[in-house]
């Protein structure tokens, strides 16, 4: 340890570790928002415009972070404001959810906030179609089906297997994808919606018991 330079030491105490290749992700920010309506707290969910990559699914309000975003959470609320018309000002920022790295390079930043209940919004047709209100206690009570995704490692044609044990035998690992999938009056809530949708419900479920 002697022979270590101190600058070593110093550059390793200090050092927080975040995602290795972190930079090489792309960074999206997503926002889960509530809204108290019809007397009960409710999710809003939009489905994509014909205009969009993915049209026509079910998806929260979100986007890629930009460069001029000061922070995945301020990136989370212009998206809402963009694509829902809502003024920033009038959103609530409840605070952060788990993020998610995907198998694609994808990282994903998602929020939990609330909308007043008297917002008008005025939807971004070039990205949003429609939204719907799905309550709360609604999606609590249901059990969503599980199908799975089998991954499966495919290595490039030119792929050095004489520089590894075993070569074109070696013993690769797969993986299984869970997708779930929530069905409500005619809307299908799915992929990676679904799996935040799971996990803001299973962080919201305990504060609401306090009530």
């Amino acid at each position: 340890m002697q022979n270590i330079p101190e600058s070593t030491k110093k550059y390793f105490q200090q050092k927080k570790a975040t995602i290795l290749d972190y930079n090489s992700y792309k960074q999206f920010a997503i926002f889960v928002p509530l809204i108290m309506k019809d007397g009960e707290l409710q999710i809003i969910f939009q489905i994509r415009s014909n205009h969009v990559r993915q049209p026509g699914e079910i998806c929260f309000p979100g986007g890629k972070v930009e460069k001029t975003d000061h922070s995945t959470s301020s990136a989370a609320v212009r998206e809402l404001s963009e694509e829902l018309g809502v003024p920033e000002k009038d959103v609530q920022l409840l605070g952060e959810l788990d993020y998610l790295v995907t198998p694609f390079h994808f990282m994903l930043f998602p929020f939990i906030g609330v909308l007043p209940s008297h917002t008008q919004f005025q939807l971004n047709k070039g990205e949003v179609e429609d939204i719907f209100f799905v309550p709360v206690s609604t999606l609590m009570d249901m059990t969503p089906k599980v199908h799975h995704i089998h991954l499966e490692m495919e290595p490039e044609k030119n792929f050095p297997y004489h520089l590894i044990p075993n070569g074109e035998d070696y013993n690769w690992r797969s993986g299984i994808v869970n997708e779930e999938f929530y069905e409500y009056n005619g809307h299908v809530i799915w992929g990676l919606t679904a799996r935040i949708l799971t996990h803001a419900l299973t962080e919201l479920q305990g504060t609401l018991k306090e009530r």
